[in-house]
């Protein structure tokens, strides 16, 4: 059976419907859904980052608390932009959070994603420099984030309190680095990712389309990214998770929230971002068997480690509680190692 995760996107606001009204709501049911999560055999909680919006954003606190009360759960994020991060701070807050949870940090990064602000790193203080774009900023700080987590020297000693050479960050968690998860838009970028020796975290939507289908183009990504890591030479299996939006239709509620969706999401789209043609996964939505047989034909799903789904955060903690605990036990087992 395949690992199991979830991802919330933190969602709040005063909706018609909504049991999420309050950052403090989102804050307090993304701790409370990890919780009843792990109970029910879920494998990962993984939360979603986003700046100037009314989701998660600066998620190491929400990691930490939720560390607090499980104990296996894996706990990640999907994913943080490092167009934003000071690199070395963030570090520090990682390692933290890894040591707390005995290990359980699964950690997503990526240089961003269509947001709601122009250019909102800015106002955090990142600027490219001359150069750079976004992009190779993100980058940047990436190549600075995993020097700070593999105990790099970074500053040197000062000779007056008796050191010398370069002193690392503390603390450190000695297998962070073997938990970074890059989330790749192209199947450059994954090839990319797999030459840093991160981990590969494959979306819902692709920022290239070749005309294929989404499940292929993205299982060709996944195997680009494992040609790549074997011949860079990387001592030991990466992680390859994929995200997919699945929800089953188990009662009256969740069909008639998501009934009437499920023939409008059954098929790929096709749009553009930030000029570039994309493509966009399709969703799955429908009774758990049909649903199951549905994963079993998803070329990337198959050639996957991990399936990631993603759920309606603001209809409350025990709605999706009930959706994992269908994804687990009616889903999961049909679709193989």
């Amino acid at each position: 059976m395949k690992r199991i995760g979830f991802l919330s996107f933190g969602h709040w606001g005063n909706s018609f419907g909504s049991q999420v009204r309050t950052a403090a709501d989102s804050l307090l049911q993304g701790v409370e859904l990890a919780v009843a999560a792990e109970e029910v055999g879920v494998d990962g909680a993984f939360f979603r980052v986003h700046h100037f919006a009314r989701q998660q954003a600066a998620p190491f606190t929400l990691l930490a608390a939720a560390a607090a009360r499980t104990s296996s759960i894996e706990l990640g994020t999907g994913v943080i932009d490092m167009r934003y991060e000071n690199p070395l701070y963030m570090a520090e807050q990682a390692a933290q959070v890894d040591l707390l949870s005995g290990g359980r940090v699964q950690l997503g990064i990526s240089r961003g994603s269509p947001e709601t602000v122009v250019a909102g790193y800015r106002a955090f203080g990142n600027v490219p420099l001359i150069g750079e774009d976004d992009g190779d900023m993100a980058r940047r700080h990436t190549a600075q984030f995993l020097d700070a987590i593999t105990g790099t020297g970074l500053a040197p000693a000062n000779p007056h309190q008796g050191g010398n050479g370069l002193v690392a960050i503390h603390p450190q968690s000695d297998t962070l680095h073997e938990r970074i998860w890059w989330g790749a838009g192209k199947r450059a970028t994954a090839k990319w990712a797999a030459e840093q020796g991160m981990n590969l975290m494959a979306s819902t939507l692709l920022t290239e389309d070749t005309g294929v289908p989404f499940d292929a183009l993205q299982s060709e990504q996944i195997q680009i990214f494992r040609d790549s890591w074997q011949q860079a030479g990387h001592g030991r299996t990466p992680r390859v998770p994929v995200l997919r939006s699945v929800i089953p239709l188990i009662d009256d509620r969740t069909r008639a929230y998501f009934g009437p969706r499920a023939r409008a999401e059954s098929q790929d789209q096709v749009g553009v971002i930030a000029g570039a043609v994309s493509r966009f996964g399709r969703g799955y939505i429908g009774e758990p068997d049909r649903i199951t047989e549905e994963l079993a034909r998803d070329t990337a799903v198959q050639a996957a480690d991990t399936l990631i789904v993603t759920v309606p955060n603001q209809l409350g903690v025990d709605f999706n509680v009930r959706l994992l605990e269908s994804i687990v036990k009616d889903i999961a087992p049909g679709l193989g190692d």
